[in-house]
């Protein structure tokens, strides 16, 4: 599976990833919102449970790489939660009432450059045109000003701030597409 957009390529990631994501994982600021700095075990584990994500549900993150020079920017894509207590879809196989995240991490280096957003509305046409999904989400630390921005360009909205999450930080549900009935 793997989607192109004008100037990048989104492939399912492969264990060789972890090479390229490492040094993504070092800049703490970067890292502050989704878990933080990780060793290079810990990046490994990360893409074998991406992988895991895609062999499970058939969808998840993609490794994004431009595609003038291959250079792996970071991931973007999707991720299953359970909303009753925020269990993510990579740490254990989910049933019944999901929530779809798309979910965007590319990096520091590659900010400000409109790939987060480009990548992330390639993403959000597959899911609501191809897969056929009515509704996809984006959990958003929400001192995340950058993240906030990215989804809003690709048309999603506050919904509602998240309560009893796993997280260490205040989070909030931005979504496009029909509310699940709770």
């Amino acid at each position: 599976m793997r989607l192109e957009t004008e100037r990048l390529l989104l492939r399912r990631p492969r264990p060789d990833d972890a090479a390229a994501f490492y040094p993504h994982w070092q800049d703490a600021e970067a890292v502050q919102y989704v878990g933080g700095v990780k060793t290079p075990e810990q990046t490994e584990e990360m893409v074998e449970r991406m992988i895991r994500h895609w062999d499970w549900y058939e969808l998840g993150e993609f490794t994004v790489e431009r595609r003038e020079d291959g250079e792996v920017l970071g991931r973007v894509g999707f991720q299953l939660w359970d909303p009753r207590d925020w269990t993510n879809g990579k740490r254990a196989r989910l049933e019944g009432d999901v929530e779809t995240e798309l979910g965007w991490k590319l990096g520091h280096e590659h900010w400000g450059r409109g790939y987060a957003t480009e990548a992330a509305a390639a993403c959000r046409d597959w899911a609501l045109g191809q897969l056929g999904l009515t509704r996809v989400i984006s959990l958003i630390a929400l001192e995340n000003i950058a993240s906030v921005r990215v989804a809003e360009k690709i048309g999603e909205s506050f919904e509602r701030e998240v309560e009893n999450t796993p997280f260490p930080h205040r989070y909030g549900l931005w979504s496009l597409g029909e509310r699940m009935s709770e």
